[in-house]
């Protein structure tokens, strides 16, 4: 009975579905015939965003490029600060807190300290105030800003997840695509996230037919590299395969990290928020009732990285509940022994813009 109801509901707004993809399909013609314009930069700017609502794997894949560039050179991303208590442009500092710019960028900051981090709603007046205040600026990596055409970018990469490709899903409010699947033809380059690491080739092939890449775009599947956990307390005890862990989680999907810790610890109790959530001293008693009543002192708690930004603004209970918090870091794997060749696509991109100093070099001795 619950799902007939559910169904009926779901064809009921149907109809707020086709209003919504009209809309934001005429949006799209007035950039693509240019009635409303997009500004564009003379530096490389790369956007990695979706055209689904929910996780797809953004921040890991932003993590990927600044590990690719930042040796090299000087990196700024620039998010909006979903769920942020502030509003406006900023820069995060060395004292920045997730409050003030939110968990994803917060966690770049904490990562990466030497690149600069940046939040704003609006990209089209950011990005001048950015190079204003950093004017040493080379790359802008622009976080889930695929929808945001005020900004046009010169590499545009689009995420879709294996279990949710937009090719199966249907508009809001009748599924969870922020505009048409035609959106995704934007795109530079199509990566498929958080695909089995022992991803056939074949099964390749058959979502390579369902995706049909276009001409000018290139298509990749990426995988989660799940890494060591790390303590994010000083009651760290020693772990091991008999550990049971408390999971602490305000993210889309926990699946598949749940899957990871079960294949590495006895026991893994799930204790799930809203994504995004903003942890409260109760939400934290509630931590310490389920680790206390764990039947075991071989046990700890496990979070992801970017809860660990907004549970860590509650240090001063976790330290007196003394609460042994380990963060769970991941990367991102591109499959098919294909990394070198989505690098390359990458640098040559910022190498066209860029010109590699060493040609430089050479030229100059010519």
């Amino acid at each position: 009975m619950k799902k007939i109801v559910l169904s009926f509901l779901k064809y009921l707004i149907l109809p707020f579905a086709l209003l919504y993809g009209f809309i934001v399909f005429l949006r799209n013609k007035l950039y693509d015939w240019n009635i409303i314009s997009s500004i564009e930069f003379n530096l490389p700017v790369i956007c990695v965003g979706n055209i689904t609502v929910g996780g797809t794997g953004k921040s890991p894949h932003i993590e990927y490029l600044i590990d690719l560039l930042a040796p090299y050179y000087k990196i700024a991303t620039l998010s909006r600060g979903y769920r942020r208590h502030t509003t406006g442009f900023i820069i995060a500092h060395e004292n920045t807190n997730s409050r003030e710019i939110g968990d994803e960028p917060f966690q770049f900051k904490s990562k990466y300290p030497q690149i600069t981090v940046a939040v704003a709603e609006e990209r089209m007046t950011a990005i001048p105030l950015l190079l204003q205040n950093r004017p040493e600026t080379e790359i802008v990596l622009l976080d889930d800003a695929f929808q945001h055409r005020t900004v046009r970018a010169g590499l545009n990469i689009l995420l879709t997840d294996y279990d949710r490709l937009y090719t199966r899903d249907y508009i809001m409010p009748f599924g969870l695509l922020r505009e048409n699947r035609g959106g995704a033809k934007r795109a530079e380059i199509i990566v498929v996230t958080k695909c089995p690491l022992e991803m056939s080739v074949e099964e390749k092939q058959v979502l390579t037919n369902e995706l049909q890449p276009l001409p000018h775009q290139k298509l990749y599947f990426s995988g989660i590299r799940y890494k060591n956990i790390y303590p994010l307390s000083t009651f760290a005890p020693n772990i091991n395969k008999d550990t049971h862990v408390v999971l602490v989680t305000g993210i889309a999907n926990a699946t598949p990290l749940i899957k990871h810790l079960k294949n590495n610890f006895a026991e893994v109790f799930h204790l799930e928020y809203k994504d995004h959530h903003y942890y409260t001293y109760d939400d934290l008693k509630e931590m310490q009732e389920a680790f206390v009543n764990m039947p075991t002192e071989n046990k700890i708690l496990v979070t992801t990285e970017k809860d660990a930004s907004r549970l860590m603004l509650l240090q001063d209970k976790i330290l007196e509940y003394q609460l042994p918090f380990f963060a769970q870091g991941i990367g991102v794997e591109i499959l098919f022994e294909e990394d070198e060749q989505f690098n390359g696509e990458i640098i040559s991109f910022v190498q066209s813009i860029i010109p590699p100093i060493v040609e430089e070099v050479i030229a100059e001795e010519v």
